[in-house]
């Protein structure tokens, strides 16, 4: 039989922190609830005592009579991503500066985990959530229509949705594209591939065709690849489809695609990479070929890191603002959450070029 002294004492009920301070039930529970009235002198009685009896609010329990929860919900593509790290520790900065908790789920971009985890958010009552969605289609979006319709208000991140009409947080996707290519071209590179492109059965013959596919692919990687075409058209580069890697989204992937690109008659001699696991299936395929950057390809990639800047020679890469763009899409959504209207528009971040050693005049014929 247990002794007295390994039974776990009881909690104090607001009833008994209502006795000790010597106020009624009601404006106890005002009190350690957060919500309605309670004077200056009560309340400082209130929390006296619950301090003296160790009260602890019920996080749940306050958010079902407040209807608020002091709790963000985070949804992001994969937690253990340095990109989404990143911008989750923008997001946990912020909302934990203005008394916000954040709950993170990863989908591994998957829709099913994803409308699971939506699901998983609003049971636990959040105020709002925070998305890097995996939807594209108008037939993808309905969870995320109805967590709004029921009143939880949702930023997206990262990835804009055309058919959702919400705030989102996003970079210059397009514009930081088209700045790496020029940077190719003006060292007098003409013959540029670009890795990943969208995940298509096989190399869409036509630009058209290679743009239809993308509308039906991620955000993002449709705007790195307009500009990558908006390079190439402003300099009157012609489109060659056997330059952009399609298919799956994997390192092994774009090493056979870049080996692929490397064996063409009239091969590349630059290379944009649009995704770090394209980085280096990249640097794997050039190895593989006995060829070095950039004396063989010039190589530009996206998500600047610590480990690009001490390869050797340095990496040239496009450095987004991580942190930035977490803590732009909790202000949005705290704002909201406080009672502003919905701007239910893009907000642009700046990313910027970090120009190292990996782009050089292609080779001699």
């Amino acid at each position: 039989m247990p002794s007295d002294r390994d039974e776990t004492p009881a909690q104090p009920t607001i009833s008994e922190v209502a006795a000790a301070a010597g106020v009624g039930r009601a404006t106890a529970a005002r009190t350690l609830g957060g919500y309605g009235y309670v004077s200056a002198e009560m309340r400082e009685r209130v929390l006296a005592a619950a301090d003296r009896l160790g009260y602890r609010a019920n996080a749940l329990a306050r958010s079902v009579s407040t209807g608020v929860s002091h709790t963000l919900g985070v949804i992001v593509a994969d937690i253990g991503n340095p990109f989404f790290a990143g911008v989750m520790r923008g997001i946990s900065d912020t909302s934990r500066a203005r008394g916000f908790d954040t709950i993170v789920l990863s989908t591994y971009e998957d829709l099913e985990e994803e409308v699971a985890a939506v699901n998983v958010l609003i049971d636990k009552r959040v105020d709002g959530v925070i998305v890097a969605s995996t939807a594209v289609g108008r037939g993808e979006v309905a969870h995320i229509r109805a967590a709004v319709d029921r009143g939880v208000p949702v930023v997206l991140v990262d990835r804009a949705v055309a058919s959702l009409d919400l705030d989102a947080v996003v970079i210059d996707n397009r514009d930081a594209a088209r700045e790496a290519v020029e940077t190719f071209i003006e060292a007098g590179h003409r013959r540029i591939g670009f890795v990943w492109g969208p995940p298509a059965a096989q190399v869409p013959a036509t630009r058209r065709e290679l743009l239809a596919e993308a509308s039906r692919n991620l955000w993002t990687d449709g705007e790195r690849l307009r500009g990558y075409l908006d390079a190439l058209d402003d300099a009157r580069i012609p489109f060659d489809p056997e330059l952009v890697m399609v298919g799956r989204k994997t390192e092994e992937r774009v090493t056979r695609e870049v080996a692929r690109m490397l064996a063409l008659p009239d091969r590349m001699t630059a290379l944009f990479c649009t995704e770090t696991e394209a980085v280096t299936g990249a640097l794997r395929a050039l190895r593989a070929a006995g060829l070095t950057y950039p004396r063989d390809v010039a190589l530009i990639g996206f998500d600047d890191s610590a480990w690009a800047a001490v390869m050797d020679p340095p990496l040239t890469m496009i450095e987004q603002p991580v942190h930035q763009l977490g803590a732009k899409a909790a202000e949005v959504l705290l704002d909201t959450i406080g009672g502003a209207e919905p701007g239910r528009k893009m907000h642009t971040l700046r990313s910027r070029l970090v120009v190292r050693s990996s782009v050089a005049p292609p080779p001699r014929p």
